[in-house]
């Protein structure tokens, strides 16, 4: 993406194209040898309670789906090597900085912290690990629309940095509660390419 690149376009739903498509995205399900563990941990990240439970499986959910997360029971089953093909990370977003910040505090303060924080331009991201080393985003979008992700995308330094620029969760939220602009505070610097980080870390 560079300045001389075509009008930005914001690609069409499947619906747009005539495709039949689905309407939502339902749940994501985890296979763990870590249960008990795995449900209290996603309890306290997302505020989730159990809709329904039994020794071979938990439904949860934090919004108005009957579960958006659920937990087949398996001891056997061995951890995943991070050489291994499979999903990268699930994100969940928040309707404000504010909330993003709250729950940052909060999971601090229950000994759950991110290890990756990063700028990706169109997020403001943190990544955790939770028992299994599933990577778990929580993030904002700092756009309004997608209509301004896609202007983003055509006049950033995407190509050079696909990645994003870490932040300090804590410098950055003493920086938002002492007055600082919005936009400067969320604008993803540009940084030389050496410091581009190499990769998304392994879960």
């Amino acid at each position: 993406m560079n300045e001389t690149s075509s009008a930005p376009r914001v690609p069409q739903t499947a619906k747009e194209r005539g495709k039949i498509s689905p309407a939502k995205f339902a749940h994501i399900v985890y296979r763990t040898p870590r249960y008990d563990e795995m449900i209290a941990w996603y309890k306290e990240v997302l505020e989730a309670e159990v809709v329904m439970g039994s020794p071979m499986v938990s439904f949860l959910t934090y919004d108005d789906e009957h579960h958006r997360i659920a937990f087949i029971n398996n001891p056997a089953l061995q951890d995943a090597s991070d050489q291994m093909s499979g999903i990268d990370h699930c994100a969940f977003t928040y309707a404000s900085l504010d909330d993003l910040f709250a729950t940052y505090e909060r999971l601090k303060q229950a000994g759950i912290e991110p290890h990756w924080c990063i700028n990706h331009g169109p997020t403001l991201s943190m990544y955790y690990r939770d028992p299994d080393k599933n990577q778990v985003e929580l993030q904002i979008d700092i756009f309004e629309s997608n209509e301004d992700v896609t202007a983003w995308f055509q006049k950033s330094d995407f190509d050079s940095n696909p990645v994003g620029v870490k932040f300090d969760p804590d410098d950055l939220i003493q920086r938002y509660r002492s007055g600082e602009e919005r936009q400067t505070l969320l604008t993803r610097p540009r940084i030389d390419p050496s410091e581009v980080p190499a990769q998304f870390p392994a879960g």
